[in-house]
């Protein structure tokens, strides 16, 4: 039965063959005293076995070797035994050394922790899992627990030749050493009993007790420190790795109770012990009042007469108790249950577990531990993996950020534990200085800030509820410590902890993040309810302290400007188009980068406001409904809570809802209220009876709260009710819209036609009617008046006229007042922006234009324009509206206009923005240059284009004033599984890396010669691309093979073959290198370098260049070839012959220029690689090749300027 069993899990075959490896592996031998003899050929059985993981169980995404091995108890009955043969008087014993890493190699998959995926697993996996777990538990309790050798301790045994290497000179296979024996202590230290199993041993032996003992008797923890207190020296990729054994160590363990003596510790586990049996009868008390009679096999239903006549039928015992047991038994009835939805993930931090009691041998073992760890170990290993996480290594996993941010705030609260420790005891005893916060820097940065406010701010955003819980939980101990440091005493401590204090409170956006955390809680669990509650509380207390101490404390808001540019549109109605809103931005750059950024005086006030609103108060309601289950520091929470809103914030009426009332008076007067011998209850009494009064005398006052009660209120509601009145909002000053222009220049009659057609395209014609009106009005009274200018003119007599021209006789009459028929006219000849361009256009103005205008501001027609061209503005007004211009590529007529751009900003003379700096840079062949470097590319378009184009920039896209949609659940769902299918890849990418192969320490000369081969035909296929013969350059056209095969150093009887060059070559390679950085370090310009895709190109110049008229050209080859050319007469003037005698003078047998070297033979015979240096060495090394070196001829050097090589023909 069982055979049949087990051939529907597993394949009889695969088992087979696994029953076979593990009996060939060895077992207990008679002969030697029952002692355990390996088989002929164990390493390689152990190799086999790791194959069959490898490729048959993680490549098949199946369980059935771990399966088959498991049962096979090959842990315990083979590795074990195998393991403790390599004692530590045998490291020398290279052979057992290999044994024993096979044997860590098939034991790290064995114990590699079992994820549940969803969407990957299986029926099979469904069937292996569960034994598979439980055999991790055996293999756990075996391992810590093995009494013939100390398994952890050997495993550190087999990484420690490749610890003591340096880390320059490791190779790959040591690092995977290291990394594998990591691994299997994270694995033994993260192997719990899964959750709702029941291990059948003894949980003690695998408990987090016998963990730490096992770690502290084996020098693990040594090990440990010693890693992270030289990580980033002699450890780099292994810091996340001993961060994940160090979380699975402490988590879920109170850092308080590490540092306390036996005597407080023994008050406190009996204060803890009183109240959980105060608990318990509280709990046991109001279930008596439930419990049933000897009678209770007989059903009870009883009628009840309510107020109103009705009889109510209510069943159970419990109603014949007393009226208000007959009450909450009606009122249960009548409880909403809204329908079920489908079933939620558990959002508690399952790879935290529940609270874990470790015994007092293991709680001195890990005091010690993380004492050590803090002085040594802290400030390196934290540093690091900050570092790793920013710039998101390949080892780094999702995971890896919570541990992070979890350990940060535990070893934080260990750290002021042992501080108040210490402190107790320097009063008790001799009065020492307690140690500075030097030991905890590397959390307290700006860096880490940075990288904090971006967790916060990106968990948020993803809804990762695991990460923003212990991101909440690290700015809080960070908040307590920086408090700590601040009440020290230690003027250097208490400077620090101001300078840190005013970073953390400068950024709004750090304000805004924990608002909108607190309040929109839902149903995230109650361990992210208690980190929001708790970060809140602590934000809020040591701000307000820190405000009141700094008066003048500024904060930064960046969205105040951008905001304000909003409402200004939304209130103008403008939608342009996104070029026209670009093209703005980009002619008010720097005004918009002023705007965008700026300080403002806190008012801590107003920023408690923000904790107000409906949303805080149910999140904080929320936590008190546990208020059974709280300490008296989370009731205290919720205490300060409730009164900074009630009384500090006036605004009781938030609380005043019926269920709020209802859990007030429950905790105090309820079935089940707070244990009255809790420091907390009187507190709480006194706090539930002022809200209580305060709520009777507002329903007197206010009879509306009668309805509002039953509701939550929003900010007006709750404003009205506690004050009596509507908030009074005053605005500030309005700005008219933005002034137009036109994008090319127009004459009169198109920019009309232009204005008129955009407030067609915008249905605004009742504008346009409202203008023609004004039009034809002031047209009418400015004919009537020239008709009576004309009259009274022509009946004054002649000499009258003279003399009254003479006196200045007004002859212009007064302006005519632009009047709006309604508001919203006038609040359109305000903000409107192409309604005052037309007005313009028609020429009318502003009454009092030096003044600031106001939506109250008069507008008027001048006197001076006269009813002629009034008519003709009139004319072609109505001549645009009947045939509106059109435009090419289908642009409207808006598309014609632009905002006008902003006068400049005036700069201070302290202000020193660059622009002069880099006009003057600008300035063209007058300005200086500077060499742009190796890169060639970027050198020949800097010649050919001049100046660089400027540097375009990203703007995000804006549509009007509408904000964007944001994601919906399936693209947040989308984004989520992209993310784990990636992190699921980088994940097994690791796993994969943690073997080591076996044919690391081997060598293969076949796969060298391979190796060789292939690298030689790439190479000849790379010279064939280029046009090489022979590795040599091609000759270019126009020039003699003898003249090309001197220019380029190669006699014509030279028939050595090019191996022999290219082998003495590489054999002189490092001393030239060496002279060349020696000749580089003395000249001031340094000769240009090409590469092997320009060779062509300047080989080409240089043949031009070897013409009479003209000098020729050197040429320097990057790794290839470097020649000198012998001295050639110039004809280009004095400043070229100045340069030419400074850099070399004119003769050719000059020994003071920079070394070169030749790396083809010279004419000679001789080879003209060699250094002409005085004290040049490097020739004489080769043993094949042993002529004496040649001084080359001297060489002019090129003139160079900004990285471009100046020729006479360019200056030609």
């Amino acid at each position: 039965m069982e055979d049949g069993e087990v051939n529907d899990v597993v394949h009889p075959q695969v088992r087979a063959h696994i029953n076979s490896l593990v009996s060939a592996l060895g077992g207990i031998s008679i002969d030697d005293d029952g002692g355990y003899k390996l088989g002929d050929d164990a390493l390689e059985v152990l190799r086999d076995l790791k194959k069959w993981i490898r490729f048959y169980d993680e490549k098949t995404n199946r369980m059935d070797v771990a399966r088959c091995l498991a049962e096979a108890n090959i842990v315990s009955t083979d590795l074990l035994h195998i393991l403790a043969l390599w004692t530590p008087n045998e490291n020398s014993n290279k052979y057992k050394a290999r044994i024993a890493l096979a044997c860590f190699e098939l034991m790290v998959p064995l114990t590699w922790p079992i994820e549940k995926d969803r969407e990957t697993m299986t029926i099979n996996h469904h069937r292996h899992i569960p034994v598979l777990q439980l055999a991790q538990l055996g293999y756990k309790r075996a391992i810590i627990n093995y009494d013939a050798a100390p398994i952890l301790s050997t495993a550190v045994r087999v990484a420690l030749p490749a610890m003591a290497m340096p880390i320059g000179e490791r190779t790959a296979r040591d690092q995977g050493i290291i990394k594998l024996i990591l691994y299997f202590l994270r694995n033994i230290a993260m192997i719990t009993p899964p959750p709702g199993v029941k291990y059948e041993g003894d949980e003690s032996q695998i408990s987090r007790s016998a963990l730490i003992d096992a770690f502290s008797y084996q020098d693990i923890f040594l090990t440990l420190l010693t890693i992270a207190s030289n990580m980033g020296e002699d450890f780099r990729t292994e810091d996340v790795i001993v961060m994940e054994i160090i979380f699975h160590l402490v988590k879920r363990v109170d850092p308080k109770k590490l540092f306390v003596s036996e005597k407080q510790l023994s008050k406190i586990k009996s204060d803890e012990l009183a109240a959980a049996m105060q608990r318990e009868a509280a709990m046991l008390r109001s279930h008596g009042k439930n419990m049933p009679t000897r009678h209770s096999r007989f059903g009870t239903m009883i009628w009840v007469k309510r107020e109103s006549g009705k009889l109510t039928t209510v069943s159970g015992q419990e109603a014949l108790l007393d009226p208000a047991a007959r009450e909450r038994k009606m009122d249960s009835t009548k409880t909403f249950k809204p329908p079920r939805r489908a079933r939620r993930e558990d959002m508690e931090p399952k790879d935290l577990g529940p609270p874990v009691t470790i015994d007092e041998r293991a709680r001195q073992q890990l005091g010690s531990f993380v004492s050590d760890f803090l002085d040594s170990g802290f400030n390196p290993l934290f540093s690091h993996i900050r570092k790793s996480l920013e710039r998101e290594a390949p080892h780094v996993l999702h995971y890896h950020q919570s541990q992070f941010f979890y350990l940060v705030a535990w070893f934080l609260e260990a750290e002021r534990a042992r501080r108040r420790e210490k402190k107790e005891s320097s009063k008790a005893q001799s009065g020492e200085d307690v140690s500075s916060f030097n030991l905890i820097a590397s959390v307290l940065t700006q860096e880490m800030f940075i990288a904090l406010n971006r967790a916060l701010d990106r968990a948020y955003g993803d809804k990762d509820w695991r990460l923003l819980t212990s991101a909440m939980r690290c700015f809080t101990q960070i908040l307590l410590t920086v408090q700590e440091m601040f009440d020290s005493g230690n003027d250097e401590d208490q400077e620090i902890a101001d300078n840190i204090l005013s970073r953390l409170f400068y950024e709004e956006s750090t304000h805004d993040a924990v608002a909108n955390i607190v309040r929109t809680y839902k149903d995230q669990g109650f361990e992210y309810l208690d980190a929001c509650t708790e970060l809140a509380h602590t934000f809020l207390r040591i701000l307000e302290a820190y405000s009141k101490q700094n008066v003048d404390l500024q904060v930064r808001s960046r969205k105040r400007a951008r905001r304000k540019k909003k409402a200004a549109k939304a209130a103008a109605g403008e939608n342009g188009d996104e070029d026209q809103d670009e093209e703005d931005d980009s002619a008010d750059d720097e005004k918009m980068a002023e705007k965008t950024s700026q300080e403002r005086k806190f008012d801590f006030k107003r920023f408690a406001a923000r904790f107000t609103p409906q949303g805080v108060v149910d999140t904080f309601v929320t936590f008190t409904k546990y208020y059974r289950d709280l300490d008296d520091s989370q009731l205290k929470r919720a205490h300060r809570y409730f009164y900074r809103v009630a009384f500090k914030q006036e605004m009781s009426v938030m609380l005043f809802r019926l269920d709020i009332i209802h859990l007030f008076y429950n905790m105090i007067k309820g079935p089940e209220p707070l244990d009255k011998n809790s420091p907390m209850y009187k507190e709480w009494e006194e706090l539930v009876r002022q809200i209580l009064k305060r709520c009777i005398r507002k329903l007197e006052e206010r009879p509306a709260l009668f309805t509002e009660i039953l509701f939550s209120k929003i900010n007006s509601t709750a404003y009205y009710l506690e004050y009596g009145f509507e908030k009074q909002t005053v605005s500030s000053n309005p700005r008219p819209g933005a002034e137009l222009e036109f994008k090319r220049e127009l004459s009169r009659d198109q920019q009309i036609a232009i204005a008129v057609g955009v407030l067609l395209d915008r249905n605004q014609t009742d504008h346009l009617d409202w203008i023609k009106q004004q039009l034809a009005d002031a047209e009418r009274e400015r004919r009537a008046w020239e008709n009576i200018d004309k009259a009274m003119a022509a009946e004054r007599p002649e000499g009258e006229a003279a003399s009254s021209e003479g006196t200045g006789f007004k002859t212009t009459p007064a302006y005519t007042t632009v009047r709006p028929d309604n508001d919203a006219r006038r609040k359109a000849m305000f903000k409107n922006s192409h309604l005052r361009l037309l007005m313009k256009l028609c020429g009318m103005e502003r009454l009092t234009p030096t003044l600031d205008e106001s939506p109250d501001s008069t507008w008027i027609i001048p006197g001076i324009i006269d009813a002629d061209t009034l008519k003709e503005t009139l004319s072609l007004i109505n001549k645009a509206e009947f045939n509106p211009p059109t435009f090419e590529d289908g642009q409207l007529a808006e598309h014609q206009l632009r905002r006008k751009s902003a006068a400049p900003r005036k700069r201070a003379a302290y202000d020193d923005d660059g622009s002069e700096l880099q006009d003057f840079l600008d300035d063209g062949d007058n300005g200086i240059l500077f060499p742009m470097g190796p890169r060639l590319k970027t050198r020949k378009r800097m010649a050919e284009d001049g100046t660089p184009p400027p540097k375009k920039r990203r703007r995000r896209r804006r549509d009007g004033s509408q904000e964007p949609e944001p994601l919906t659940e399936e693209q947040l769902e989308e984004r989520r599984r992209a993310r784990r299918k990636k992190q699921l890849e980088r994940a097994r990418r690791i796993k994969s890396a943690a073997y080591v192969n076996p044919s690391d320490d081997e060598t293969d000369e076949e796969y060298d010669r391979e190796f060789f081969a292939k690298e030689a035909a790439h190479q000849a296929a790379k010279d064939a691309t280029f046009g090489l013969y022979d590795g040599l350059p091609p000759k270019p056209g126009g020039v003699e093979r003898s003249e090309w095969e001197m220019l380029i150093g190669v006699d014509e009887e030279d028939d050595q073959p090019l191996a022999d060059i290219e082998r003495r070559k590489k054999s002189k390679r490092k001393p030239r290198a060496q002279s060349q950085e020696k000749s580089d370090e003395e000249d001031e310009e340094s000769e240009e370098e090409v590469s092997d895709e320009e060779f062509e190109d300047i080989v080409s110049d240089s043949s031009s260049a070897s013409s009479p008229s003209s000098p020729k050209r050197p040429i320097r080859l990057r790794g290839r070839t470097q020649l000198k050319q012998p001295n050639m007469s110039r004809d280009t003037g004095t400043n070229d012959e100045s340069d030419w005698e400074r850099d070399g003078g004119r003769d050719g047998n000059a020994m003071d220029v920079d070394p070169i070297q030749l790396s083809h033979e010279g004419p000679s015979g001789q080879e003209a690689g060699s250094t002409v240096s005085g004290g040049g060495s490097g020739a004489g090394e080769d043993e094949d090749y042993n002529d004496k070196p040649v001084a080359a001829a001297a060489r002019s050097r090129l003139r160079a300027r900004a990285g471009f090589i100046i020729d006479s023909s360019d200056e030609e």
